[in-house]
């Protein structure tokens, strides 16, 4: 199949730099010119992207179309970050000052560009897979762990938030957009695994020893404490009276009391699910012929890279009240512990997708089921 396709997605995207553009000053600074230019600009790459999709067969994978639609969104939410920075303006004025008061907060804006930047190379590198006929279900399931992270977190908080009775008609829409995502979801699981194919004799290194195995070791001692640490941080956001959560909520990530609630559903969320995924993934490392480890990993990942970006971001950010703000003397060990919270789960998914023999039932144990 040619680039075409994929060519004419990436054009498309861009289109909604002219089309924010385009209705925000019709909307908000009444401009005659502004919305001619605007308008013709829109037009033009809407011409040009068709052009380049119509030149050869369309690709029969729904999710060609749905991620399409999708980068176009990434591409707006990128623009609402750079406005909230003032790093542009007059694209989205009218939308910040009148939508939904969630974005302005200091995890909306992280959101905005996570979205913006990240998602919108995901839905890209899916595309270009689609269009060339390869395998997207790697790229696939990190983007369903970081979709379903970002929206549980944003979707909880703004219900019990100080946001929470602030419901605007957007909010409907919003609603439809994680509909289709959740449906894209599913069509990403039910891809095939390219992995068994990849490894015809996979009995050897099933046989190995832990103590062989140092790097897998490694993991196993990372595990344990992450899983503490992420109990813990659940124990801080629940109002644990311990002298040890409240010094480490004023010592080191007072964000974690912040009233928008994203970081108490943040916490609560990975001690509800990254807690028992440690414990699994340490029976998976243990015992060979796993072959859930790859996929759970991938998923994984990517839910922690985007909840320790906005966790991160937010903690630092000027939207968010001094007082909640990580105090300057202990930016470096908070930096630190939550970086390398958000990289060994990345580690630990390069070692099980590039090296999956381990995890892979053998020929003998799939003809015995």
């Amino acid at each position: 199949m040619s680039a075409s396709a994929g060519t004419g997605v990436f054009m498309l995207s861009l289109m909604s730099i002219p089309f924010c553009y385009l209705f925000n000053s019709l909307i908000y600074n009444n401009s005659a010119e502004a919305f001619c230019f605007a308008g013709c600009t829109a037009v033009l790459t809407l011409i040009i992207s068709v052009g380049f999709m119509l030149q050869k067969k369309a690709p029969a994978d729904p999710l060609f179309y749905v991620y399409a639609v999708l980068a176009f969104l990434s591409v707006v939410n990128l623009i609402i970050a750079l406005e909230q920075d003032n790093i542009i303006d007059g694209f989205v004025t009218f939308y910040l000052k009148e939508a939904e008061p969630h974005i302005n907060t200091a995890h909306g804006h992280m959101i905005s560009y996570w979205d913006g930047c990240v998602h919108y190379l995901i839905y890209l590198l899916i595309i270009a897979a689609i269009t060339w006929g390869d395998s997207y279900r790697a790229i696939g399931l990190y983007w369903v762990g970081s979709f379903l992270m970002r929206t549980m977190v944003y979707i909880l908080g703004n219900a019990v938030g100080k946001y929470g009775t602030q419901v605007t008609p957007l909010f409907v829409l919003h609603m439809l957009y994680i509909s289709v995502s959740v449906w894209a979801c599913f069509r990403v699981f039910s891809q095939p695994s390219t992995l068994a194919a990849q490894l015809p004799g996979i009995q050897e290194p099933q046989r190995t020893s832990l103590h062989h195995r140092p790097l897998d070791l490694l993991f196993i001692v990372y595990l344990v404490p992450a899983l503490a640490f992420c109990i813990f941080r659940g124990l801080v956001v629940l109002d644990c009276s311990s002298k040890w959560c409240e010094d480490y909520t004023q010592q080191f990530e007072p964000y974690l009391k912040d009233p928008s609630a994203y970081p108490k559903v943040q916490m609560l969320m990975s001690m509800l699910y990254s807690g028992p995924y440690y414990i699994i993934t340490l029976y998976g490392l243990l015992v060979p012929g796993c072959d859930w480890m790859p996929d759970l990993t991938l998923v994984h990942s990517g839910a922690m890279a985007q909840a320790q970006f906005s966790h991160i971001g937010a903690s630092l950010h000027t939207r968010t009240p001094f007082s909640y703000r990580v105090p300057a003397e202990s930016q470096p060990v908070f930096l630190l512990v939550n970086v390398l919270y958000a990289l060994v789960p990345h580690a630990l998914c390069y070692r099980c997708c590039t090296q999956p023999a381990f995890f892979l039932e053998s020929n003998g144990e799939k003809k015995t089921q």
